[in-house]
């Protein structure tokens, strides 16, 4: 029996939320994977009631979990994200770019993974004034950024793909703090000569995003490149409706669909919950590989599959020209499971 803390968010979060439990409880009942699911409060609403973006009674139901899911959340979200991956030392945020059927990917053969190292970089926070100048301090250190490097490297040797890595950053610029970020990967290149590794700058990748997507494997890079590269990467494929994300540690992981709350559609039954749906099938690869339990990788596959055929079949959610309410594709998931 794993232990999943779900935080159900804001706008769509709640409407995510309820998909993500209905394929859960699918899987509970006639698969054989046992969860046991407690909904948790954060976000916009936690903070209205509260007082607290991110309540002490949530982040302790999320300690005692085996694994937490994060719906979207408001304008409070650096206050309930940014939080934990920091609290829990969540240091590598994981958001692959997949072509699927009948969405407007730029093309058909895209599969890239951005390894985005997440504790440091500017999202620490620390920013103040001086006199009429305002200064954000950029913290990169070499135990970070080598730690995020071998955790790229490990993914592109799991991965069935083109095993390589590449390095992104602006080191001539930021010559001392991207020049360690640089220099840090490139020692530990050093450790998997299997693997190829190139390295290129952030604007340069920026651009072969669109005109080469199909050329990356795992792009491994700081904290803001990897936020702004990721969401290119997920547009390139086809939108963030696809997009799923993990934020990874030694011992503990949250996952999430990387788009937002999207207030302009909420409680109409018509967002696309496959991001979220795909980041249960990271929770389950997550899940596998830290208990041996092959049984959460078969599932986790199945669930990948029974969307892409969902999806090559034409089917949509309304949000995206399809026909379909949240709750009837969801249930078309569920049924196929």
């Amino acid at each position: 029996m794993y232990k999943v803390s779900l935080i159900t968010g804001d706008g769509i979060g709640p409407e995510l939320s309820e998909s993500a439990i209905s394929v859960l409880n699918t899987i509970h009942d006639k698969l054989g994977l046992k969860f046991d699911i407690t909904q948790l409060f954060a976000g916009d609403k936690a903070l209205e009631q509260t007082g607290k973006a991110l309540p002490d009674d949530t982040v302790d139901y999320i300690k005692k979990s085996d694994a937490c899911m994060k719906a979207p959340v408001g304008e409070s979200a650096a206050d309930v994200i940014v939080v934990l991956r920091r609290m829990l030392d969540l240091y590598a945020n994981i958001r692959p770019a997949k072509s699927y059927p009948h969405m407007p990917a730029l093309r058909d053969d895209i599969d890239l993974v951005i390894v985005r190292e997440n504790t440091e970089d500017l999202y620490t926070g620390k920013e103040f004034s001086l006199g009429n100048s305002s200064v954000a301090l950029r913290i990169i250190s070499e135990a970070a950024s080598k730690r995020i490097a071998k955790y790229a490297f490990e993914s592109a040797i799991q991965r069935n793909s083109k095993k390589k890595v590449t390095c992104v950053h602006k080191s001539n610029v930021m010559r001392i703090t991207d020049g360690m970020f640089a220099k840090s990967c490139l020692e530990v290149s050093k450790d998997y000569p299997e693997i190829e590794f190139e390295q290129m700058y952030v604007d340069a990748c920026a651009m072969n995003l669109i005109r080469q997507p199909e050329k990356f494997d795992v792009v491994v890079t700081t904290n803001l490149f990897g936020d702004i590269l990721s969401d290119e990467s997920s547009q390139v494929v086809g939108g963030l409706g696809m997009a799923p994300a993990a934020n990874i540690g030694d011992e503990f992981a949250l996952f999430e669909p990387v788009h937002g709350a999207a207030f302009d559609i909420a409680g109409k039954n018509i967002a696309n919950p496959s991001s979220f749906l795909l980041s249960i099938k990271m929770m389950l690869d997550w899940l596998g590989k830290k208990h041996q339990d092959t049984k959460c990788f078969e599932i986790g596959e199945k669930l990948e599959n029974t969307i892409f055929d969902l999806v090559k079949s034409g089917i949509k959610t309304k949000d995206i020209g399809g026909q379909m309410s949240t709750t009837e594709f969801t249930k078309q998931i569920t049924d196929k499971l």
